[in-house]
């Protein structure tokens, strides 16, 4: 049984209505999209830009002419201002495609008395937050399925309003549009059929993209504080099970939900990948950093020539 999928810390009466509130992710994207500003603003100053002299169309700085160079370099309107000569730099285009999802599926929308927020609503902060770094260094941002890369300072309200056009959530995206050296950050409870979650990785690895998993979870589906008579419903496909005395449960649960997720973990490192476990008790701000710190060294690679 799904863990998530326990009514317990939400009163059974009301959970028609957290189904129903999935079903309308765009009435909690404006305050998730402020919520997501201000998480990447607190940690915004640690992404440094990647911005530097070479070929490209976009305009970057003015520099002393040196001898030798091309005369064709000087810009003669700023030289004019005063008695030095000035080159117009260019801003090297080393744009990247970074691939974003977050899974909003029914299993996502639990949240427990542990926790303030779901783990859809810290999905999506996540992936505008990120969205908003990246678009500091004018990486091509995209949701796979939905839109196409772009590079945009409004990276993130364009992401917030593709989402309000999704028709139906869905765990694992296509990865037809993924290309070779892209990087894809998945975040998601990952509380799928493992084979589902194999297969997709397969899928992802063979296109020969990087991968960057976040694992999203509620304390209580780490911990299963349940005692006596509990009922668990599978948001996914409706099933009830009732656990008479659910303290009995705890420690086959707790073990099967670890080798689930060390499956998963090491799926993507053998696949040289990111695996990043957050719980929504925790700051958003803690796997952006390990995000921050993995998305940076795969682009710093690209720069020097390594891929």
């Amino acid at each position: 049984m799904d863990p998530s999928s326990t009514t317990a810390g939400i009163d059974q009466g009301t959970w028609p209505n957290v189904i129903g509130e999935a079903r309308t992710v765009a009435d909690a994207l404006p305050d998730l999209l402020v919520d997501a500003n201000h998480v990447a603003s607190s940690i915004i100053s640690g992404w440094h830009g990647r911005r530097r002299a070479g070929p490209g169309e976009s305009f970057w700085q003015f520099r002393p002419f040196n001898m030798g160079e091309p005369a064709k370099r000087i810009d003669w309107r700023r030289s004019a201002r005063d008695d030095s000569l000035y080159v117009r730099e260019r801003e090297w285009e080393a744009a990247h495609t970074v691939w974003l999802w977050a899974d909003l599926s029914s299993s996502m929308v639990f949240q427990s008395r542990l926790a303030g927020v779901s783990k859809r609503d810290r999905a999506i902060v996540l992936i505008l937050a990120l969205a908003d770094m990246l678009a500091e260094t004018g990486e091509r941002i995209g949701l796979p399925g939905l839109t196409r890369p772009f590079s945009d300072r409004r990276a993130a309200e364009r992401l917030a309003d593709a989402l309000t056009h999704l028709s139906r959530p869905v765990a694992l995206p296509d990865t037809i549009a993924v290309k070779r050296f892209a990087d894809v950050v998945l975040i998601s409870d990952f509380l799928d059929p493992i084979e589902d979650i194999a297969e997709w990785i397969a899928r992802l690895a063979g296109t020969g993209a990087r991968g960057h998993l976040v694992q999203v979870l509620d304390p209580i589906e780490e911990t299963f504080p349940f005692d006596g008579r509990v009922e668990f419903t599978d948001p996914e496909k409706g099933i009830r099970l009732t656990a008479g005395r659910a303290e009995n449960w705890r420690e086959d649960y707790r073990k099967k939900l670890e080798a689930h997720r060390a499956e998963i973990r090491d799926m993507a490192r053998r696949a040289g990948w990111t695996y990043v476990l957050h719980h929504t008790d925790r700051p958003a701000s803690e796997p952006l950093l390990v995000l921050h710190s993995a998305l940076s060294g795969a682009l710093d690679v690209m720069q020097r020539g390594g891929v």
